[in-house]
């Protein structure tokens, strides 16, 4: 009689869990898979926008505004005079140059500059035309007592409106009594005659400070720069502060030595720079290969035989249809012109390959044509295949109503909603596990009293077996 009482016996945790996650198993086992989808998706939205960004940014530093993947050089012949660049926009052609003076800065000495035993007034520092520079001596006074020469020149180098105007240096100068004396020096930052450098003073100044300010000891006036375009005097001549001249359209030339009277100018050749085009196209070459390599990776299938996961993206056809139009937009060819043609070929499996010497035989017969094939990644004017592609990938990347900014608001609106489900089914399973439990709990008990009953009887009765 005990042991069919006492059979089956329950935990009434373990009971409680077991039932209530058959309750809520299928359920959960759906939305857990759900909500890693949906975190997954996340993710790849993320590594996807970051992938296009940084293709974009490489598009822009190749071809975008007044940029282009035809790199043109320009070269001079005597180096040490000058130096030259040009932008792809340059004509090759050459070109005469004399350069009569190098532009320079102005720079104003003072010696035995005195300490000042009191920081008051305002020293004021003006640039050519620049707006004035203040420095409130009080300010400059950085110890409490008196105020030294290291600190007006630091005062002046860290003011607010010195911004590439002037430098304050000091000089430890040895007198014959062996004494040490000051020496302040400022050297314009600007070139150029008219950057010369005044100093002014208002207020209750040092007396002693001021009159060893008042004047400098010794002056060097900035000069201008001089070239003359073609032949010395009987070319153009060209005056201005700085050494940098833009006279020739499309090159940057900056002059660094004064050439002799009567010297011959120099020669400016202008021409196709044919290793810096071919290392241009392939950073282009690099940076489509980059990003084709994340989507396709977003994209794979898996294995499920090597345990290979797939992409987060294995079954989106819109990130299918973004892979495929990329392919599309290399191909189109103008007046027999084509990516091919200048060497740029795709592999088996997509990627692009660069033949650098069938770039540098094309570019020798037709230098443009790349140009123009290839076109800006501008934004204002696209054109070619990089303003294709840079106008396609807009509309994946627009921050405000781009392919993947929409994707994530959606994926976002589903984690919320997966959230809020989740904490719906733990509350179901919270209730029947509660439900089970309190159910296995007084199953046990009962059990419990069966079990002592049956023991009272086995007491009392269960060793009387003669009346039977």
């Amino acid at each position: 009689m005990s042991s069919a009482i006492t059979a089956p016996t329950y935990d009434p945790i373990n009971t409680a869990t077991s039932l209530a996650q058959k309750t809520t198993g299928d359920a959960q086992q759906q939305l857990t898979t759900q909500t890693n989808a949906a975190n997954a998706a996340a993710t790849a939205l993320t590594q996807l926008g970051t992938a296009i960004s940084g293709f974009q940014t490489s598009l822009g530093a190749l071809a975008g505004v007044g940029k282009s993947l035809l790199a043109q050089s320009a070269t001079l012949s005597d180096s040490s005079i000058a130096s030259a660049t040009a932008q792809p926009t340059a004509a090759a052609g050459s070109y005469k140059v004399f350069v009569q003076q190098v532009a320079s800065a102005a720079q104003v000495t003072y010696d035995k500059v005195p300490d000042a035993s009191t920081a008051n007034g305002t020293l004021t520092v003006t640039v050519g035309s620049a707006p004035p520079i203040a420095i409130p001596l009080a300010g400059a006074n950085t110890d409490g007592g008196t105020l030294s020469v290291r600190e007006i020149a630091a005062a002046i180098n860290s003011a607010s409106g010195n911004t590439g105007l002037v430098a304050a240096g000091v000089i430890s100068v040895p007198q014959a009594d062996g004494t040490t004396a000051m020496r302040l020096v400022l050297t314009s930052k600007l070139t150029g005659a008219a950057n010369g450098i005044n100093l002014a003073f208002s207020g209750a100044v040092d007396s002693n400070l001021q009159s060893a300010l008042g004047s400098p000891t010794t002056s060097t006036a900035g000069q201008d720069a001089i070239i003359w375009l073609d032949a010395e005097t009987t070319g153009t001549q060209v005056t201005q502060a700085s050494n940098t001249f833009s006279n020739i359209d499309g090159v940057s030339l900056t002059v660094t030595r004064a050439q002799a009277h009567g010297d011959a100018p120099v020669t400016l050749t202008v021409g196709n720079d044919t290793a810096g085009t071919t290392k241009n196209v392939q950073a282009f070459v690099d940076a489509y290969n980059k990003l084709k390599t994340s989507i396709d990776k977003l994209l794979d299938p898996g294995n499920p035989a090597s345990n290979q996961s797939a992409g987060a993206f294995a079954n989106d056809s819109g990130i299918k249809a973004l892979q495929s139009r990329m392919v599309d937009l290399l191909r189109p060819s103008s007046g027999g012109l084509s990516l091919a043609v200048y060497g740029i070929t795709a592999a088996r499996d997509g990627t692009l390959t660069l033949d650098p010497l069938r770039l540098s035989k094309q570019l020798a017969t037709n230098p443009t044509g790349l140009d123009h094939l290839m076109g800006s990644a501008s934004i204002s004017s696209p054109s070619g295949v990089l303003g294709s592609l840079n106008t396609y990938l807009n509309q994946w990347s627009d921050a405000s109503k781009g392919q993947i900014q929409q994707r994530t608001g959606a994926n976002t609106k589903l984690k919320a909603d997966l959230t809020r489900r989740q904490t719906s089914l733990n509350d179901k399973y919270d209730s029947a596990y509660q439900r089970y439990l309190k159910q296995f709990t007084d199953l046990q008990s009962l059990q419990a009293t069966m079990n002592s009953n049956v023991s009272i009887f086995d007491a009392v009765f269960g060793n009387d077996k003669s009346s039977a």
